[in-house]
């Protein structure tokens, strides 16, 4: 009788013993996911801001035609924008990169 009741207890306990691995892969598919969103948040983030910046830029091209900034002003502002707009495209890029896998050896 006791015999039979050890196997029982074994057989029931079989998954308790095995949970810790099944835990720490539940745990590195959670991690790998909260990492997936965080470069899709990051890479939406830097498209948005791409967008502000070239509006930006439209306005103040705008705004040089139809006299609202003088060539000066226009030339500083144009100049400091472009080069915020670079900034953005090469994060972006870099951004990207990092999501995409690395290319295989063939």
């Amino acid at each position: 009788m006791l015999a039979v009741l050890a196997v029982v207890v074994f057989i029931v306990t079989g998954p308790l013993r095995r949970a810790p691995d099944r835990r720490q892969e539940d745990a590195g598919a959670i991690a790998a996911a909260a990492a997936a969103e965080d470069a899709a948040g990051t890479l939406a983030e830097l498209q948005a801001s791409r967008e502000a910046k070239y509006r930006e830029i439209r306005d103040a091209e705008l705004d040089h035609r139809t006299g609202k900034l003088s060539d000066a002003d226009y030339e500083a502002l144009d100049q400091t924008l472009r080069a915020e707009a670079v900034e953005i495209l090469h994060e972006l890029d870099r951004a990207q990169g990092a999501e995409q896998p690395p290319p295989e050896a063939g």
